[in-house]
């Protein structure tokens, strides 16, 4: 399924693009579909891979920012409020630096603004130790059982881990490494001070991907960026803390003004 969601022509609210990280398809979002759906269109992205659609070759962030814009573009979005987590944060930061006029508002989650460090050592690393248990014959579902509980925060809710392994183990092996891979080439530092339209950080205060000290940096260099620290979360915060997490959504949308009729 390529989107979760649904949009109804005429509906007054913002529309709502939320795009969801490596381990889990639009199903991540679950609670802010629900939560947000009777005042936005809410749409749920699956990336090339996930959600049974289909992997076209390898993943770069320049594709999956035209595969964005096309699906803007299907569904009539002139603008939108772009919610991105971890690599769809990333996701977020590159279409907007390449189609600023078709974003409203940002919200960027647990992640950030470049992967690893300048001389590539750092993303040689990665890609290799994500991908050596699967080049040594484990599952998704391993993996997923390997990993995910070291991603949550002490505050997690109970069922935040058993939903995000279940996710996990649904991704296909393919996907996770075009998508471990992809992860490792970006970096859009230099665009952040170009960012022009409101823009809510959220950091898991525990979060080890995406430490909230590197988070601060990202919102101090975007103008009029606020960020958001939750406490005693880690990086899934839309599954560790959904109404919390719903409510961040849900005020900051509010806070938004009006759009002006555009010809």
């Amino acid at each position: 399924m390529r989107v979760a969601g649904v949009v109804r022509p005429g509906h007054c609210g913002a529309p709502v693009v939320l795009l969801h990280g490596i381990g889990a398809g639009a199903e991540m979002f679950a609670p802010q579909l629900a939560g947000l759906a009777s005042g936005h269109d809410v749409i749920g992205w699956n990336l090339p891979g996930y959600g049974g659609t289909r992997l076209a070759g390898p993943m770069s962030f320049e594709s999956l920012s035209d595969g964005l814009l096309a699906l803007f573009d299907e569904l009539g979005l002139d603008r939108a409020v772009i919610v991105g987590h971890s690599i769809g944060g990333m996701v977020a930061q590159e279409f907007t630096a390449r189609h600023p006029q078709r974003v409203r508002a940002l919200v960027l989650s647990a992640t950030t603004s470049a992967f690893g460090s300048r001389d590539g050592a750092f993303q040689k690393k990665f890609v290799a130790d994500r991908l050596a248990p699967l080049d040594a014959g484990r599952t998704m579902a391993e993996l997923a059982g390997q990993f995910v509980p070291g991603l949550v925060g002490s505050a997690a809710h109970p069922d935040a881990v058993p939903a995000a392994i279940a996710a996990m183990s649904r991704v296909p092996d393919d996907t996770f490494r075009a998508a471990i891979r992809c992860l490792a080439t970006f970096d859009r530092r230099a665009d952040l001070p170009r960012i022009c339209v409101p823009t809510l950080l959220i950091a898991g205060e525990e979060d080890r991907n995406a430490p909230e000290p590197t988070m601060r940096k990202m919102a101090e260099r975007i103008a009029g960026a606020r960020l958001v620290v939750l406490p005693g979360i880690g990086h899934l915060a839309s599954l560790e803390c959904p109404e919390v997490f719903t409510d961040h959504l849900r005020g900051f949308l509010a806070s938004l003004p009006e759009e002006e009729s555009r010809s």
